[in-house]
């Protein structure tokens, strides 16, 4: 039994017959003339069947069958040249070189004619590195070919890897009669024309491209570049002087008259070229790009003298810009250098002539979250909705600028836009803390259902956001609604981060509205220890707590303490309100604790 063909095999429908001399590839006839065909009737009627039966099993990925088949119709026809290429291709797939190798000759004898078979043996024979008879089978086809490409292009390739430059020349050359004279074949034919020391024959084969197309620049400025590379200085020269005098200011002609110069040692030329080509207006922003990153690369190289560089920009970027390129590059200089304070202007310069640069806005606006400059993350925040709108990031910081500067209606408007932009592609933590602030901004504004129904949405995004954890139990302790659940979250918060103040006066909050007062009192002095004694909110719970376990006087401590303390918080939470300081201004006078 044959084993197992476990191997995909490309389908080719390649119907064919014992004996075709079909031409296209996968489009052969069936059936030929009685007089062509050395099959009977009834055998022709056979091959036909088991034939298009094999090509139905291999659709089909049915491989052993199809194999089987094929072989069948090898026993009614063995020169079936289409089977036997079929066949080959199964016996490469189960690693069965030779044979594949072998089947495959035999389908090329049998159809002298098909392209696609002798294409498909030079391929196996060059993957195999047998160089000779990849040549041998490429040879002929571009002699049985003469109007097809392709056996001259894998010639070349294979004349290049053995060094064989006359050869490789003359498929050049045949290559050119097919095509045309092209760039990528002078070179190649003048790098032959080097390597075999021919240099005249190698400086005609430019000098007949350039003339050959004497109105394109590009060949004539490649012929000058090929003199200079050379040693021909004077030929490089005189080349360049002749294309700058009939197209003044062309730009790869100026870069290779800069290149010219520095190999001449002539700094101070080459520098004044250098100038004359970053400062033209009419030279590409490619070009120049280019240009600035070999002057960065050699700078690095040598004296590391970023002001000279810099300068060079603020020249380049005073003059008309075609794009941003320039001043994206500066600006990357610039933040590489530490220079963050010169990059402000250059990242602003870019925004104004590419308002859709995202990472030059979000650069500025690292800068301006760093500072806590508010008034500058808006203004450089609000354009981005418009020219990026799926970029959550914008809608994060905007909203909370406009929260921290308490216009709670600009902030709720911002966030509420933003997750309108939530999809399947959002990040989901992101998502999490966009719902957390709306479930904030919405509890600042009294509106109790929407609260509760952002932090449910923030964690079903992320069921581990602390903040969220944190937030929503206090908010339903403060309620006095699900306790329960509020412990059952703020205790989460609490073994998450069990130094985290905020986290355990919460915790201390939920246990105290439970009437577990002193559990409470345990997490309320841990929340103390660990910095919640400059917290207004945190020391006058903690007498709350006192209080209710029968220490008055202590209780009456912590709540002028409490008051005693900045009632702005600078943690990011709540601002206290007016009622809040009331009250703990009547439990001061009062000596008592006071729950409304």
């Amino acid at each position: 039994m044959m084993r197992k063909i476990l191997y995909l095999l490309g389908v080719i429908l390649t119907l064919s017959a014992c004996g075709t001399t079909g031409r296209q590839h996968g489009a052969v006839a069936l059936t030929q003339t009685p007089d062509e065909d050395p099959l009977t009737y009834e055998q022709r009627r056979k091959f036909d069947y088991y034939f298009l039966e094999a090509v139905r099993m291999k659709q089909k990925g049915d491989y052993d069958a199809a194999f089987e088949l094929y072989r069948h119709c090898l026993d009614i026809c063995p020169q079936s040249a289409a089977t036997l290429y079929e066949i080959s291709q199964f016996y490469m797939a189960l690693g069965q070189e030779e044979k594949s190798e072998e089947a495959l000759k035999r389908a090329v004898r049998s159809d002298e004619g098909n392209f696609w078979y002798k294409q498909t043996l030079a391929a196996y024979y060059q993957r195999k590195r047998d160089i000779p008879k990849a040549v041998a089978v490429y040879e002929d086809m571009a002699r049985q070919f003469p109007s097809r490409l392709e056996p001259l292009i894998s010639l070349v390739d294979l004349y290049g890897q053995t060094k064989s430059y006359a050869e490789e020349i003359k498929a050049l050359n045949r290559l050119e009669e097919l095509d045309g004279k092209s760039e990528q074949v002078s070179m190649e034919k003048f790098r032959c024309y080097i390597l075999m020391n021919d240099q005249e024959k190698a400086f005609n084969e430019i000098e007949s491209l350039s003339t050959e197309y004497p109105y394109d620049m590009r060949y004539q400025t490649i012929l000058g570049d090929v003199y200079m590379d050379n040693g021909k200085m004077k030929e490089a020269y005189d080349t360049y002087q002749r294309i700058l005098k009939e197209v003044p200011g062309y730009a790869p002609a100026l870069l290779s008259m800069a290149s010219y110069y520095r190999k001449q040692g002539n700094d101070s030329l080459y520098r004044a070229q250098i100038d004359t080509i970053l400062l033209n207006d009419n030279v590409e922003s490619d070009t120049k790009m280019e240009l600035m990153r070999q002057m960065i690369l050699q700078s690095e190289q040598t004296t590391r003298d970023s002001t000279e560089i810099v300068a060079l920009f603020g020249e380049i970027l005073e003059r008309p810009q075609q794009n941003a390129d320039l001043a994206m590059l500066c600006a990357q200089y610039m933040i590489t250098k530490k220079m963050e304070k010169e990059s402000v202007p250059v990242l602003n310069q870019i925004l104004s002539l590419d308002p859709e640069n995202k990472p030059a806005r979000l650069q500025l606006l690292s800068y301006a979250i760093r500072d806590n400059n508010l008034d500058e993350v808006i203004r450089v925040a609000t354009p981005a909705l418009e020219y990026s709108p799926d970029a959550m990031e914008f809608y994060y910081y905007l909203g909370l600028a406009y929260y921290q500067k308490e216009n709670v209606d600009k902030a709720l408007d911002v966030f509420q836009k933003g997750v309108k932009q939530v999809n399947e592609k959002s990040d989901r933590n992101v998502v999490s803390d966009f719902y957390a602030i709306l479930g904030d901004i919405y509890n600042t504004k009294e509106m109790k259902a929407e609260a509760y129904a952002a932090y449910d949405s923030s964690l079903v995004y992320n069921p581990d956001n602390i903040g969220t954890l944190n937030n929503y139990a206090y908010y339903l302790s403060v309620d006095r609604k699900e306790l329960d659940k509020a412990e059952e979250m703020s205790y989460r918060t609490v073994k998450a981060e069990p130094e985290n103040a905020t986290y355990l006066d919460t915790y201390a909050w939920i246990l105290f509205e439970k009437a577990r007062y002193t559990e409470a009192r345990i997490y309320i002095d841990q929340a103390m220890r660990n910095g919640g004694d400059t917290s207004q909110v945190i020391v006058e719970h903690c007498g709350d707590i006192y209080y209710m376990l029968g220490e008055k006087e202590k209780a009456l401590e912590y709540w002028k303490k409490a008051e005693g303390l900045d009632a702005d918080s600078d943690d990011g939470s709540t601002p206290r309100t007016e009622a809040e300081l009331r009250r703990l201004k009547r439990k001061i006078a009062l000596k008592k604790y006071i729950a409304e």
